[in-house]
């Protein structure tokens, strides 16, 4: 039987490349370790993990993002807030200037890098002013939280509440925005108006709030200081406006003519269109027959008139009274007779 021959390893001087193979290929690669293989993936993974969270908190509002101030649109909605007193505003900018942005604002994306404000409009208001006044670059960015409202009325809710528990609003600045929501379609009526962007007010103040929406729908453009008015006097203007839908018009031509300066210059005009009505005072019964000399005598100069509210005046002399003015007409006749035949 023929012996086996017995295999014996190769001399490794065989196995290696010739020179100029090495030199093609350069230095023999080294197969990487499993344990790299295992670490790399894991890294790669945690940080697709770590972009995809990062990711979900920006979009649903958990994660503070800076944003340039010129793409945040201010007018996105429209505002609650009529106006802002300086003193409030300059103790804003004195705070932004020193500790700089504490309280993100709430924003919605409206479209490639463009922002649509839900609030926080008077801290961009501040910052913008900061930026003006000092062309300092940190005053030209703004702090938010991306907000992802469900409709329009939600987008309206969330800024309504901001103001309510930050910087409560008027009663007119509360109605203004209960009717632009309507106006905007928004809601279909003030009552769902009223209900869902102050459902947490009580019922008494959501009356009082719609009571002020026929002054807001009457008065609006013609007030120059309407978030100074308060809530007897506004309640009184509205209940007038409700039952003589007129008397706006007379209203906005008296401030118009008169031009008030101040809140209190406006409200004392406001006054006067709710004035009680004059009173007249009953005829006197006939006297005695004068004697012949003192009849002859000249009547005594009428007294002078007297303004009794905007457009009306009243003058009145013995057995007399005379009522001029813009106000005078068919219905203030009507009015007058009424309350004659009810008081006499």
């Amino acid at each position: 039987m023929a012996k086996r021959k017995r295999l014996t390893p190769a001399n490794p001087a065989f196995l290696e490349p010739a020179p100029e193979v090495k030199s093609a290929l350069g230095a023999p690669m080294r197969a990487a370790p499993i344990a790299d293989v295992a670490r790399e993936a894991s890294a790669s993974a945690a940080a697709e993990e770590l972009a995809q969270t990062l990711a979900e908190a920006r979009e649903k509002g958990r994660m503070v993002i800076e944003v340039p101030l010129e793409a945040v649109k201010l007018d996105h909605l429209v505002r609650d807030r009529v106006a802002v007193q300086d003193d409030d505003t300059q103790a804003l900018k004195d705070s932004l200037r020193a500790r700089g942005q504490k309280t993100p604002v709430e924003l919605v994306q409206i479209g490639e890098g463009r922002y649509g404000l839900i609030s926080g409009w008077r801290r961009c208001m501040a910052l913008r002013a900061l930026q003006a006044e000092t062309n300092e670059a940190r005053f030209g960015t703004v702090l938010g939280l991306l907000r992802q409202p469900e409709d329009s009325a939600d987008a309206y809710q969330s800024m309504v509440e901001e103001n309510e528990i930050r910087v409560g609003l008027s009663y007119f600045e509360r109605a203004r925005i209960v009717a632009k929501s309507v106006e905007a379609g928004v809601f279909e009526t003030d009552r769902d108006a009223l209900q869902a962007l102050f459902q947490s007010a009580s019922r008494p103040k959501r009356s009082k709030i719609g009571s002020f929406i026929a002054l807001v729908r009457g008065l609006e453009g013609a007030l120059r200081f309407p978030e100074m008015i308060g809530e007897r006097l506004g309640l009184s203007l509205s209940r007038a406006l409700g039952e003589d839908p007129e008397l706006a018009v007379q209203i906005a031509a008296t401030l118009a003519e008169e031009a008030p300066e101040s809140a209190e210059a406006e409200q004392e005009i406001l006054s006067r269109f709710l004035a009680p009505a004059p009173v007249v005072p009953s005829p006197k019964p006939p006297e005695a027959a004068e004697p012949a000399a003192k009849v002859a005598n000249p009547k005594p100069d009428p007294v002078k008139p007297q303004a009794i509210v905007g457009g009306l005046s009243l003058s009145h002399e013995e057995g007399r009274l005379v009522l001029e003015g813009r106000l005078v007409d068919d219905k203030l006749k009507a009015r007058l007779i009424t309350w004659l035949r009810q008081n006499f």
